[in-house]
């Protein structure tokens, strides 16, 4: 159901880095594979995970593999695990609305539309105005049917008889995001980590096949205001760990469990990054400016997408990839993009390296304060891990 980057793309050049390996070993291949040994008709298990009768799939948001390997001591169970497991590539960009999307349809960046952060969208109350849309916290600003047509891993499996749900906070319930990409399962909320092991296990036994999703979100919000190098992050995986660990102790029999991430994280350092909001030459030509710190989708105005890419080109120098969006399409970052997406593309797309970010003060001053951040094309956002327990 997965597809890899456009027929031709070009080789990635004086220092661009490849386009993830869509099809053969990033997120949106993991349910495709879980559906496949679940005997779902017309999938393809391009992990090699083989036939299961009931998979739950546990999202630790912000959990990067880089970021695992060096704090093995505080994750025992999951280091552990670590030793025969393998790493994915998150996709592009490497943020939690585009990989959740990823995994819930099967399908990359490009074939899904949940392309970043923010994506600007065509404004009918504008004539040929459009705004931005944060893909994270969106209600009814768009439909997400619309946007996300296509049927979702867990549409696919409940159409041939497994029992689909999906284990997350209820403020999930009813977002653009939870009806594009997770559609097709029965939301069981829970709000603590006790509830969500008690949730997710129940459910698993629902059903002769079954197919449970559940997330964990706190790590990714500790490594934003205290840094994944942080004390602070140490302690929140070790409560990571003992939440895997007792979920992996009270799987039914029969059961895989897949424990993975949605994209790793770079603490920011601020010398090296550039704030837009305070770069008039960075605003020149800019209509819109999306993505976010570590990936920017740059929506210029009509006829400025080449001397906006020069300018930042220049500007930002060694710190970002920038080339146009175009470009960033034929070289597969996105995967195969579909057309009604191309349109959610920035005209310009900077991807930032190293330690550096891509700020904008004004706009959004709190993303401006974070410490940790993610989105780009770097190992450390890109690997994650896929750690598997077979339960008893």
């Amino acid at each position: 159901m997965t597809s890899s980057g456009p027929a031709g793309a070009p080789a990635p050049g004086p220092g661009f880095p490849p386009a993830p390996p869509y099809g053969a070993g990033t997120l949106s291949d993991v349910l495709p594979s879980v559906l496949a040994g679940l005997g779902v008709p017309g999938e393809h298990d391009a992990l090699g995970l083989g036939p299961v009768q009931r998979a739950c799939v546990l999202l630790v948001d912000g959990l990067g593999d880089e970021l695992l390997a060096g704090a093995s001591r505080h994750a025992p169970f999951l280091s552990a695990l670590r030793e025969q497991g393998r790493t994915l590539h998150a996709g592009f960009p490497s943020t939690t609305a585009t990989s959740v999307s990823s995994l819930g349809t099967g399908l990359p960046p490009g074939g899904h539309g949940l392309v970043g952060l923010h994506v600007a969208i065509p404004d009918a109350a504008r004539a040929g105005g459009r705004r931005l849309l944060s893909l994270l916290r969106w209600r009814d600003e768009a439909d997400p049917r619309a946007w996300q047509p296509s049927p979702t891993a867990f549409e696919r499996a409940a159409r041939n008889g497994v029992e689909c749900s999906v284990v997350v906070s209820r403020t999930f319930a009813g977002t653009g995001l939870t009806e594009a990409a997770l559609r097709g399962a029965r939301l069981r909320a829970a709000e603590t980590a006790g509830e969500r092991v008690v949730a997710a296990a129940a459910a698993l036994g629902a059903g002769e096949r079954s197919l449970v999703y559940a997330y964990y979100g706190d790590l990714d919000a500790t490594g934003h205001a205290a840094g994944a190098a942080s004390e602070a992050w140490r302690l929140q995986l070790e409560h990571v760990d003992r939440f895997a660990e007792q979920l992996a102790q009270r799987l039914p029999a029969g059961t895989t469990l897949l424990v993975t991430a949605d994209h790793g994280m770079v603490d920011v350092d601020r010398s090296r990054s550039v704030d837009v909001d305070a770069t008039p030459e960075l605003r020149d030509g800019v209509a819109l400016l999306g993505g976010e710190a570590r990936a920017r989708h740059v929506y210029t105005e009509p006829g400025a997408a080449s001397d906006v890419c020069a300018a930042w080109s220049e500007l930002l120098g060694d710190s970002a990839w920038v080339l146009t969006g175009e470009e960033a399409v034929a070289r597969g970052w996105f995967g195969t993009v579909e057309p009604r997406v191309r349109p959610l593309i920035g005209d310009v797309i900077a991807a930032a390296k190293g330690s550096s970010a891509i700020l904008a003060s004004q706009q959004d001053p709190i993303e401006a304060r974070l410490v940790g951040l993610h989105g780009s094309l770097t190992p450390a956002e890109q690997s994650v891990p896929l750690l598997t327990v077979q339960g008893g």
